[in-house]
């Protein structure tokens, strides 16, 4: 074909029609989206607020422990052996931990659907969620010392909750050690903390990076200093070996305090009462998350033993095996005296 042909030539149109046209388009903006990730905009996540969790949290930790008063002034405890730990103690169960249970469990179900939640306890029974009472999601003081918000996909959150920690004694009357306590950890991480005292009426509460309840302050850093024997907070249960390793650890001056409850113990160290919080023994995760976000807030540590952090996201790990420490200042002080200790656990498991 010679060129003059060519130049002779119609030139061609070629003609799209509408449908054709956002056929076209939408293939387009499908192929953007997933190469550039925006398959969001498809499946969009549930989120939650993390201040309202928070004040759900305090009202649903609070309301368990008006639980736990109630069955104690009736002197209706209705005490069952549950079971036994490792060591031989016997691990009790009464009304007073059935009450609270149902109390935040169904009041947390009922304020954030599908949450997940692990609690101490555990029920069978069918429950009706119209009977359940409405928890406030704003509370005055949650407002006052909170500034700011944050939204968490829901399936990053695990809550657990203690129902009623120290139970053993709550049975023995011994009031000052009993605590409700709430806790939610985003992605395993300890991040806001709810401990009541319920025969006090106080309610210590925190949220890592954001703030936390006027009752409690930050501790003004003090010059560790060898001549001053340390205190150090240990479960009334089983204190014998930790005594005696304890003592051998910080010399035989230590002043060694038996307590009840890890709740009264985690505060007691916040409150700066006690140097560090040692358990020895296997302990669940239930009974310290709520005292580990706190210390987390107020620059405290907790650990195990090893100088690991604990993960709290999975609900097949509900045990912590290599012990607990838990401090204000010079946690790793603390860690290199307890060395010995650390690997005669390590042994066991």
């Amino acid at each position: 074909m010679s060129f003059d042909r060519i130049k002779k030539m119609a030139p061609v149109n070629i003609r799209l029609n509408p449908f054709g046209a956002v056929i076209l388009t939408i293939c387009i903006a499908c192929g953007l989206i997933y190469n550039f990730g925006l398959l969001n905009w498809f499946q969009k996540e549930e989120r939650i607020c993390m201040k309202e969790l928070l004040s759900v949290s305090i009202e649903l930790a609070r309301r368990g422990g008006r639980k736990v008063l109630e069955v104690r002034e009736k002197n209706a405890l209705s005490a069952k052996v549950k079971g036994f730990t490792k060591e031989g103690a016997t691990e009790l169960k009464t009304l007073g931990d059935m009450e609270s249970h149902r109390a935040i469990l169904y009041g947390m179900a009922k304020a954030f659907p599908g949450l997940k939640v692990i609690s101490e306890e555990h029920e069978t029974k069918p429950v009706d969620f119209h009977n359940i009472e409405d928890t406030a999601k704003q509370r005055e003081d949650v407002n006052k010392e909170i500034k700011s918000d944050q939204r968490i996909p829901l399936n990053e959150i695990v809550v657990w909750i203690d129902p009623l920690d120290a139970t053993q004694e709550y049975t023995e009357d011994l009031r000052q050690y009993v605590t409700t306590m709430v806790c939610v950890a985003v992605n395993g991480d300890p991040t806001i903390g709810v401990i009541h005292s319920p025969f006090d009426d106080q309610t210590y509460w925190a949220w890592v990076s954001y703030g936390h309840s006027s009752n409690l302050k930050p501790l003004e850093k003090v010059h560790l200093s060898n001549k001053k024997p340390a205190q150090i907070i240990v479960s009334r249960s089983h204190p014998g070996k930790v005594v005696d390793v304890i003592k051998k650890a910080f010399g035989d001056d230590t002043v060694v305090t038996e307590a009840g409850g890890a709740g009264y113990k985690a505060l007691n160290v916040v409150k700066g009462l006690s140097n560090a919080y040692v358990h020895t023994t296997a302990i669940k995760k239930w009974d310290i998350c709520a005292g580990n976000a706190i210390l987390n807030a107020l620059n405290g540590k907790m650990t195990t033993l090893n100088g690991d952090y604990i993960d709290y996201s999975s609900k097949d790990f509900v045990q912590n095996d290599k012990g607990l420490l838990a401090t204000m200042q010079y946690h790793y002080h603390y860690l290199e005296h307890l060395e010995p200790l650390a690997k005669q656990l390590e042994k066991k498991t």
